[in-house]
């Protein structure tokens, strides 16, 4: 069984089938939302809504261990996370879709691991491949049967939040080898690493970073939502294909 994290797109009717919302707790406090167990065709799937019921939760200010440990006390095998990211490269602009292989954590001051206590010991987790190869090879494939454009590879910068980028920032960010930029990813992935359950991220890009092409003078924030809203449903497709996958493997 698959969990998936993300908010827009897989939260409208009729995505998830059978739902079933149930309120957990945990050592780390409660998830970001009940988890909503269901189906994504005719496979069992668990979807947390990374942000909150009520997007009420800041990039920074998310439960990310609460959201992780939950899910695997759900029994669940593999965690997709559902990332809305800004394009940096110049072959990576709106409506477009990456699975990143690499990342850097710009972010500070966030609870990012089960291991910051005495009692809880010291474990060192080899992150030389932050996002599970198989997971993001098996999304690859679903997206390139659809005919979507996807970027097969590149670096997740991943920054504080919650406000966007300075072009100053993107400028760096590009110089160290970023691709594209987005809040959510870190420690999500280092987090279920941790607890062994492989992790592989989808980004639907949603604008161009500060500084760059459109976003050269400005983000303008009345244009992302139908960007986001597009870009939604292109990762809800791949992952619905990716199922689709899993099921004639099985």
């Amino acid at each position: 069984m698959l969990a998936l994290i993300g908010g827009t797109g897989f939260d409208r009717p009729g995505i998830i089938e059978d739902p079933e919302e149930i309120d957990m707790e945990t050592p780390y406090g409660r998830p970001s939302a009940p988890l909503i167990f269901g189906r994504l065709g005719s496979r069992p799937i668990v979807f947390l809504r990374r942000h909150g019921v009520h997007h009420e939760y800041a990039p920074h200010r998310v439960p990310y261990r609460a959201n992780i440990w939950a899910l695997q006390r759900a029994g669940v095998e593999g965690i997709i996370g559902v990332a809305t990211v800004g394009g940096i490269g110049e072959a990576l602009l709106p409506g477009d879709l990456m699975v990143p292989d690499q990342l850097i954590d710009y972010t500070w001051g966030r609870e990012c691991t089960y291991y910051d206590s005495p009692d809880a010991g010291v474990k060192h987790i080899d992150f030389t491949m932050p996002f599970d190869q198989a997971l993001s090879s098996l999304l690859i494939s679903a997206a390139r049967r659809l005919g979507k454009t996807i970027v097969a590879d590149g670096v997740y910068a991943c920054t504080q939040g919650p406000r966007l980028e300075t072009a100053a920032e993107v400028a760096r960010y590009a110089r160290d080898g970023a691709n594209v930029i987005g809040m959510t990813a870190y420690p999500e992935c280092a987090l279920a690493r941790e607890l062994e359950l492989p992790y592989a991220a989808i980004c639907p890009i949603v604008n161009s970073a500060a500084g760059l092409r459109e976003s050269k003078h400005a983000i303008r924030f009345e244009a992302l939502k139908d960007a986001a809203d597009r870009a939604a449903k292109g990762a809800v497709d791949v992952v619905e294909e990716a199922v689709r996958i899993l099921d004639v493997r099985a």
